[in-house]
């Protein structure tokens, strides 16, 4: 039978609940009061008391002695069994190691010019009189990948595919196949874009891929599943997984971007092909290129054991390995543009143009071919220059006109001395005699050691010696240097053909203008001829020589 309560006493509201009989005692009464321990504490001092002073430095540092004590103690304890490592390792895996990148593709890469580049060096240095580098113009031609050409080759079992006669290569006959039709769809079909009625519906949040920025649209829409397939087989599928793909897809709620991804999925595009009668027309990206796989691409794939492509798009290509082969190439042949070199010079002697080995055995090109003058039959004026370059190499014409025309000589005397100066330079240069390098520094030609007679050459070797047998290895050795030294010179910082190559304009006056500086072909800086030698037209008269006469030329 149920208790009520006497009137006058207050309900007890905790009777109302379901709760165990332990939860209605009561508490009021002191249930320890007899028992003796340690005194009630609080955890957080009280409002306005102090709290607890701190140990003094000494004790602290003790305890910081022991702590360190009883770590050093712990890694001295026994190793776990094999069943504990085991157990450890379930609970802290083992830290990711790094990937070793893939060998690169087994592929020999030269470097060749440019042909219509080429051809305007060539020109330009044709119409001039002056000599250039061939290390500079080797390396003013790597500047730019508009100016080379890359030649790729096989070797050992290493295959080579091409994409029809694009410059689409790779060692991935599959690789190359699924990126055909993104590189070749705009030759064989044609793409037209319409609008159509705007996507109804409220949507707070649109997907988008982090990298890219593209939008997916939102995750509750039927066409977000194949855009975001889709975007994985044109973009990621060569590098990623579609599970880290995934990781890469964010949710942006913002309605800004939500109606940008409204007018772009309104775009419908539909490809039409170019190369059938009747054409056909496809709505989706998947059908045309399902169509240009069965098509078209069986033909297109071809396996080459040799593949030329520009510059730039080798700079551009799908397949990793390649690109990274042709990256490490090129900065090896920056350094040293041996393969270049040799190129330009094959290219330039079959053009017309001369090339000779001067200051320490490195390569220079020019339209003169050279040849040594007989002193003897010359006049005092072209004696006089011959012997100042000889005493006095690389200097330019304005430091010969100084050392020619003395301080104390007249007006008069000086101007007249100048135009035979001008004219005897004039000529010597044209004839090869003299070399004018395009810095504007003039130097003779190297002396070719005479020819000896049969007679000389047999006595020589009956009297030869174990001391001449070893006097060769220091000839060899200095070969060595003088060509190791054309790899190692430095000549300007041009960054276009312009630059190092004179136009025509400067080349038809052989005065440049005063002041300027330029970077000579082994990494000097010299002053350009100041007008102090007046021009090609100004030397009319004809210079005399010693036994005969000449006439100048004129520019």
């Amino acid at each position: 039978m149920r208790r009520v309560p006497a009137p006058g006493v207050p309900l007890d509201l905790i009777d109302l609940k379901f709760l165990p009989a332990w939860v209605k005692e009561d508490w009021s009464v002191a249930r320890h009061a007899g028992f003796e321990g340690e005194d009630e504490q609080a955890h957080w001092p009280r409002e306005g008391t102090d709290r607890r002073p701190r140990p003094p430095r000494h004790r602290r540092d003790a305890e910081k002695t022991r702590r360190r004590h009883d770590r050093g103690e712990r890694d001295d304890r026994k190793p776990l069994e094999r069943k504990d490592r085991k157990r450890s390792r379930d609970f802290f895996p083992a830290p990711r190691q790094a990937s070793t990148p893939p060998p690169l593709p087994q592929l020999d890469v030269h470097f060749l010019p440019q042909a219509a580049a080429f051809e305007n060096v060539a020109a330009q240095i044709k119409t001039g009189a002056a000599a250039y580098s061939v290390y500079a113009l080797a390396r003013l031609f790597l500047q730019k990948p508009e100016r080379y050409h890359v030649r790729i080759k096989t070797k050992d079992a290493t295959p080579l595919f091409r994409l029809g006669e694009s410059n689409a290569i790779s060692t991935n006959r599959f690789a190359l196949e699924n990126s055909a039709f993104r590189l070749l769809r705009e030759k064989f079909y044609t793409t037209n874009v319409t609008l159509h009625d705007p996507i109804k519906g409220d949507f707070n949040s649109v997907a988008r891929e982090r990298t890219t920025g593209t939008l997916l649209g939102p995750t509750n829409h039927h066409g977000y599943q194949p855009q975001l397939r889709r975007l994985y087989e044109q973009r990621f599928s060569r590098r990623l997984s579609f599970t880290d793909f995934q990781r890469q897809i964010e949710i942006v709620s913002d309605l800004a971007l939500v109606e940008q991804w409204k007018e772009e999925a309104r775009k419908v595009i539909t490809f039409t092909t170019q190369q059938e009668e009747p054409p056909q027309t496809f709505n989706a990206e998947t059908e045309a290129e399902r169509h240009f796989r069965e098509k078209y691409l069986p033909a297109l794939i071809s396996e080459t054991a040799e593949a030329e492509i520009d510059g730039v798009t080798s700079r551009k290509l799908q397949d990793r390995g390649i690109a990274r082969l042709i990256e490490n190439a090129w900065s090896a042949e920056v350094r040293s543009p041996s393969n270049m070199m040799q190129e330009l010079a094959g290219r330039f002697r079959g053009a017309g143009l001369q090339i000779f080995r001067h200051r320490r055995g490195m390569l220079f090109v020019s339209p003169i071919r050279l040849k040594a003058i007989d002193e003897t039959a010359v006049s005092d004026s072209v004696r006089q220059i011959l012997e100042t370059l000889r005493a006095s190499p690389r200097i330019n014409r304005k430091e010969l006109a100084e050392k020619l025309i003395g301080l104390d000589t007249e007006v008069a005397e000086a101007e007249k001395t100048k135009l035979a100066l001008a004219s005897d330079l004039h000529w010597m240069i044209r004839e090869g005699h003299i070399i004018e390098f395009n810095d504007g520094s003039l130097d003779l030609p190297r002396a070719k050691p005479p020819k000896k007679e049969a007679g000389e050459v047999a006595a020589e070797q009956g009297a030869a010696t174990p001391t001449a047998t070893t006097e060769t290895a220091p000839a060899t050795t200095v070969a060595t240097a003088e060509e190791s030294v054309v790899a190692a010179a430095v000549t300007g910082d041009s960054n276009d053909a312009s630059s190092v190559i004179p136009s025509r304009a400067a080349n038809a006056s052989p005065v440049p203008t005063e002041g300027s500086r330029d970077e000579t072909s082994d990494g000097t800086s010299s002053e350009v001829l100041s007008p102090i030698i007046p021009s090609r037209a100004d030397t009319a008269s004809p210079a005399r020589t010693e036994g005969h006469s000449r006439v100048s030329e004129c520019a």
